[in-house]
């Protein structure tokens, strides 16, 4: 159940703008333990799959939360879910602290983090020019839309297995974020045109969800690849990873506040309304850091 509910936070995560899924995966202490489950499944398929089913289950639910609930939610209230998502990111602090004292700290490692920070704040700005609602290919009906959702599925989703990066950012650099995210609405709506009998538009529907069967295929290819890249960094070289974490970690919570606070706290009004807002602000951060403890607070007990 642990591992659905941190799932669930993951595949929330794949969709909003500016959140990336393997940060959060980072934040409920699940990123490395992922990464060995992909790069060990043929040596161990009953173990893998045992670990990955309920995270995968729950990033499955999140996705289609997040793209009609979550999504309202986020767009209704979005000082305080991004603030929520600023705790969530500054619980795994501790975390990556802990990593980087692994070896001895040397000045040059702080590069990492300058280049981690710098690189991953530059990919979020070339997203801002893709759309959100743009809708690229509407409905699977020819083979070039499916050559093109294989390649947005495998070059968002390996750029998103790196730490930081926000798979959505990467669909809106390529323009088909809308296209991704409106197939996967279309597969819930497609389920309720089914239970109201309305076969017309389930079908109309369906040919929108066919999208997603190319893009999963090259998700698949490309998180196979990188994690095989990234675990071996991990191995290799993993207190540097992590200073690299760092500058995403700072990174993410910079993004995501002028993503869903700046943009959004209101400039006018009296002291009291300005306090009341702080002071939503503070809780609405702490209850972000307490859910991130909680979440990592069984991984010192589990072995996978």
């Amino acid at each position: 159940m642990i591992n659905t509910i941190k799932g669930f936070l993951i595949g929330i995560a794949l969709v909003i703008p500016g959140l990336s899924g393997s940060i959060f995966a980072v934040v409920v202490g699940l990123y490395e333990k992922i990464l060995d489950a992909i790069n060990n499944f043929r040596q161990d398929k009953k173990k893998a799959i045992k670990f990955l089913f309920p995270i995968g289950i729950g990033a499955a639910i999140g996705i289609l939360a997040s793209t009609k609930i979550i999504l309202w939610v986020c767009e209704a209230y979005p000082i305080q879910s991004y603030l929520f998502f600023v705790g969530l990111v500054i619980g795994s602090i501790p975390l990556v602290l802990k990593k980087m004292k692994k070896i001895p700290f040397k000045p040059v490692y702080l590069l990492v983090s300058v280049a981690a920070l710098a690189g991953l704040t530059l990919l979020t700005k070339l997203g801002e020019g893709g759309s959100d609602a743009y809708i690229a290919i509407p409905a699977l009906d020819s083979f070039d839309d499916a050559f093109a959702m294989l390649f947005a599925g495998g070059f968002s989703v390996s750029l998103m297995s790196i730490p930081g990066v926000s798979g959505s950012i990467m669909l809106m650099v390529i323009n088909q974020y809308g296209t991704v995210y409106h197939a996967v609405g279309q597969s819930v709506d497609m389920v309720a045109y089914l239970i109201k009998g309305n076969w017309e538009a389930a079908n109309e529907a369906f040919r929108s969800t066919l999208l997603i069967i190319p893009f999963m295929v090259g998700s698949v290819v490309g998180i196979i690849l990188v994690a095989k890249l990234m675990g071996y960094l991990l191995k290799r070289y993993e207190a540097q990873v992590y200073y690299g974490v760092a500058g995403v970690v700072v990174s993410a919570i910079i993004t995501l506040f002028e993503t869903g606070v700046v943009k959004f706290w209101p400039t006018t009004g009296n002291i009291g309304s300005q306090l009341g807002l702080i002071v939503m602000a503070v809780v609405c951060v702490v209850v972000g850091i307490v859910c991130t403890i909680f979440l990592d607070s069984p991984e010192e007990k589990e072995t996978v």
